[in-house]
């Protein structure tokens, strides 16, 4: 797909965006639009979130009363809101508002501190990433050894965080209030992933982690899942609202943008830069040389280099945030298929990067990984 010609007054034109997400779609589709934006709309999760049965979420409350708790971990704002509504309908809000009072109270992100406080409750830490891992960074090293835990699960499954817990002794008890399940039909979303895998998007936007699993389930029940992730790792951008909806990609080895704050306009605002100056090549001043790339095309000061496919992915690896360091791990997942799954391939890729665009441009960080020496 060609680069589009941009207009200044719409920094979006000439660009095709596809957007999975169900939830504020009118608001996303609209900041999109408004921007010159070609959108293709494929919801990657059903539109209502799929509640636990009352039953189940009531016994689950009761069981949360029946004994104190220590430690409570609060993970979403919709979650927390939902919980403490169904316990109103049963006369048990402000019985259960009291009985998690009483505990430390952690928070994974703004989201979930500002449905505590609407409740009366103060959390006493929450991590600046918004993503649950340094929640649980967060206690590590620390004692749990008979302490009671309650865990408000996010949409998704968090038993192997409990399994966790209770290894160093905490007594955990989860407590599920909704799932996150894939969209009803699902042939909007086989269409963009055919559009994404034929290059006929140049990104596509993310506002949770589950949408990206449920994108390459469906990638993968249509045999299209390597062309997918070929695709976000050279030319279609995958762009997320935050670190822990882009940490998903993680496990793909696919590189992603988000923007500091995560919310949504953020994301738009970030995408019209990123776009217009992918479709320009990106110029990077590194190691004292200009490094210029455009798709699969390389030059070094004015001249064109030839790189074969590992040390190419690597470079598209680096140059996603340049100057960030990039560890092996992840190096060894962006290389192609193909490539001898170690560390000892991804050494060998670099080595002839470095052979092509010069020794000082790619620096070592030493039991981190690599990164471009930019200046």
């Amino acid at each position: 797909m060609g680069p589009p010609s941009t207009s200044p007054e719409l920094p979006l034109t000439g660009f095709r965006v596809g957007v999975t997400a169900a939830r504020k779609v009118e608001e996303q589709i609209g900041l999109l639009e408004r921007r010159g934006a070609e959108v293709v709309w494929a919801p990657a999760l059903s539109l209502e979130a799929n509640h636990v049965e009352d039953a189940d979420l009531r016994r689950a409350t009761e069981d949360v009363l029946s004994r104190p708790v220590d430690l409570f971990l609060a993970t979403t704002g919709i979650g927390l809101k939902a919980w403490f509504a169904a316990a109103e309908r049963w006369g048990l809000r402000e019985e259960l508002i009291a009985h998690l009072g009483g505990a430390e109270i952690l928070a994974r992100g703004p989201k979930s501190v500002g449905a505590l406080r609407a409740h009366g409750l103060r959390e006493l830490w929450a991590p600046a990433s918004e993503e649950f891992e340094d929640v649980l960074e967060h206690l590590r090293g620390r004692d749990l050894d008979g302490r009671r835990i309650v865990v408000q699960e996010h949409g998704q499954s968090l038993s192997m965080v409990a399994h966790a817990l209770r290894r160093r002794g905490a007594d955990v008890s989860s407590v599920a209030v909704y799932r996150v399940v894939a969209a009803e039909d699902p042939g909007p979303m086989f269409h963009l992933i055919d559009e994404i895998a034929d290059r006929q998007v140049h990104a596509v936007t993310f506002t949770a982690a589950p949408a990206v699993a449920a994108l390459m389930d469906a990638a993968g029940s249509t045999g299209r899942r390597e062309e997918v992730v070929g695709a976000f790792q050279a030319d279609v951008l995958a762009s997320c609202v935050g670190p822990v909806t882009a940490a998903a990609f993680e496990l793909w080895g696919v590189p992603s943008v988000f923007p500091e704050r995560s919310r949504l306009a953020a994301m738009i605002k970030q995408l019209e830069v990123e776009l217009p100056s992918r479709s320009a090549g990106t110029r990077l001043d590194v190691a004292g040389r200009v490094l210029l790339l455009h798709g699969d095309d390389v030059l070094v000061d004015g001249a064109e280099v030839r790189l074969s496919p590992a040390p190419l992915a690597v470079l598209h690896a680096l140059v996603v945030n340049p100057g960030h360091v990039v560890s092996r791990a992840d190096l060894l997942a962006a290389l192609p298929s193909g490539t001898a799954g170690s560390e000892h391939a991804v050494e060998m890729a670099v080595a002839r990067l470095r052979s092509a665009v010069g020794t000082r441009v790619v620096q070592t960080v030493v039991r981190r990984g690599y990164r471009l020496a930019v200046t």
